[in-house]
């Protein structure tokens, strides 16, 4: 097995304090850096991974929720972005309706007037949720919509990439920066702040935010949108804030787990399935099953 003069740089740089990638795993890694969604991916399922993240096939319909939520998040980054209510809501709808049908995951919805029911569903429940949302929007000092980058991790081979909802001056530090973030949910999360999912992903925006700003990032702040009326007349929206100074732990383990994916991704192995996914369960069975994806992986720079 080949070892590249990129890894072999890389290493000789590293802390005598920090944890090396053994020599025999030293390869270019196959992805330029770690986003969120990329990691757990990974995780969750590394063939997928590879298909989506390495061999770059993004092939996969979207479930109709996920397809709502990112129609809501284009009605809010104009919003955020200065444009009336009205005319956001409607730039969503019209992304939702842009949205061809082999992109969507129809699931039982086999007929062409069963999937056009579907979408009409889809419309009212983006309807329904965005206007949950914008009946009393958080309000902001914004100072980025949507903002996108990539930053490096002291200590990590690979940087991180982050997309950030909004980026706002702090309310509790004029001299410092805040990160939102917008889920349209089922439910809302059981855990709040204490979520894992949330904090991974509150340190990712955090390097890519940090970087290009050059600001002090106290806070990534999670508003939580429930899709469906709550019976009880309940608030629809809920907000999670995590504190980045009470966290310090968890940005330990954080490029822990960025270290060791890295250190996976460069070794020699078999990217395998995993049935029990319950988004990709079996896409990942049927690409292992066709020998579609895998049989070209290149272990050598």
């Amino acid at each position: 097995m080949t070892v590249s003069k990129h890894a072999k740089k890389k290493t000789a740089k590293r802390s005598k304090k920090e944890p090396l990638i053994p020599t025999e795993y030293l390869m270019d890694p196959p992805i330029k850096h770690w986003s969120h969604s990329s990691l757990l991916s990974f995780l969750r399922n590394p063939l997928v991974w590879y298909k989506r993240y390495v061999a770059k096939v993004f092939d996969t319909p979207s479930n109709p929720s996920g397809i709502i939520g990112r129609s809501a998040h284009v009605a809010l980054q104009h919003f955020y972005g200065g444009i009336s209510k009205e005319g956001a809501i409607e730039l969503g709808l019209e992304y939702l309706r842009n949205v061809p049908d082999f992109e969507i995951n129809f699931g039982k919805a086999k007929s062409r007037k069963a999937q056009r029911e579907k979408r009409q569903a889809m419309e009212r429940d983006y309807m329904q949720a965005i206007s949950f949302y914008l009946a009393k929007p958080p309000r902001h000092k914004v100072l980025a919509v949507e903002f996108s980058g990539v930053a490096p991790v002291p200590g990590l081979l690979l940087p991180v990439k982050a997309v950030s909802d909004l980026v706002v001056v702090s309310k509790i530090d004029p001299t410092a920066v805040d990160i939102v973030d917008h889920k349209f949910v089922d439910n809302f999360s059981a855990q709040r702040e204490r979520k894992t999912l949330f904090i991974l992903q509150a340190i990712f925006n955090y390097y890519t935010v940090r970087q290009y700003f050059g600001k002090e990032v106290r806070r990534f702040i999670v508003y939580e949108c429930k899709k469906s009326r709550n019976k009880n007349g309940s608030p629809q929206m809920r907000r999670y804030i995590i504190d980045y100074s009470l966290h310090k732990t968890e940005f330990e383990l954080f490029s822990r787990l960025i270290h060791d994916a890295t250190t996976e991704i460069m070794r020699k192995r078999l990217y395998l399935p995993n049935p029990s996914d319950m988004f990709d369960g079996e896409h990942s069975f049927d690409l292992y099953r066709l020998g579609i994806v895998g049989d070209d992986i290149s272990y050598d720079s």
